[in-house]
């Protein structure tokens, strides 16, 4: 997660918006990215929208306990319950949204990155870290056994939850590779999507841009002069 953060690359004015991030983890970070690298707090709130309630309290209980106030005592985290394939936000109002281990759980993906595309400022920034497909023709069967057969049963084990486990494992394997999910992203108005493989695959951040003004009008122009 540290590395996902240093890809997203906050400063103190980013205006972000972290999706299924309900315990804040991935703002915090972010938070800590600025205080390093800039010696200062961020100026901007970062938002945190999550579905489940429950765990939006224990986000909020985590600022208080770790410190997460700027100057004036104030949160530098918002929690907002809602739904990433319904945001309760206005257009054009974030310049980057983050979402990390939740975008193969929501019902529709494409709706997710609509309006996750909708939300963004022209020239804003998705990014997405989720497991993904290991390709690798000998690595590949590999990790396939030992998910299927091992991590099941380590949840049992550990956690008395096979179930849970089995759950991960399945959603995993449902969820789109990395190929068809950069398809996807540009069928939903993303520019310049790409991905990087973590892992051999196993886990990938994948990126993209919703356009700016300018590269809009550009599209818009040259689609107009060769009718």
């Amino acid at each position: 997660k540290d590395y996902f953060i240093s890809m997203v690359q906050p400063v103190h004015n980013t205006k972000m918006l972290d999706v299924a991030g309900g315990t804040g983890d991935i703002a915090f970070r972010a938070i800590d990215y600025v205080r390093r690298n800039e010696k200062v707090d961020m100026d901007s709130i970062v938002t945190v929208c999550d579905i489940n309630e429950a765990m939006l309290e224990e986000g909020k209980k985590k600022v208080l306990e770790l410190g997460y106030l700027n100057s004036t005592g104030e949160d530098q985290v918002t929690f907002v319950q809602g739904d990433a394939e319904k945001l309760p936000f206005e257009d054009d109002t974030f310049d980057v949204y983050t979402i990390a281990f939740g975008l193969r759980n929501v019902t529709s993906i494409p709706d997710a990155l609509k309006e996750a595309h909708r939300v963004l400022k022209p020239g804003g920034r998705f990014f997405c870290l989720e497991f993904s497909r290991v390709e690798n023709p000998v690595i590949g069967p590999m990790y396939d056994m030992y998910s299927f057969n091992v991590i099941p049963n380590m949840g049992e084990l550990i956690a008395q939850n096979r179930d849970a486990y089995q759950y991960l494992v399945e959603s995993i394997r449902k969820f789109p590779p990395q190929q068809e999910l950069r398809k996807m992203m540009i069928q939903n108005g993303f520019v310049n999507a790409e991905f990087e493989n973590l892992t051999f695959g196993v886990v990938a951040i994948h990126s993209g841009f919703k356009p700016s003004a300018s590269s809009s009008s550009s599209s818009s122009s040259s689609s107009s002069s060769s009718r």
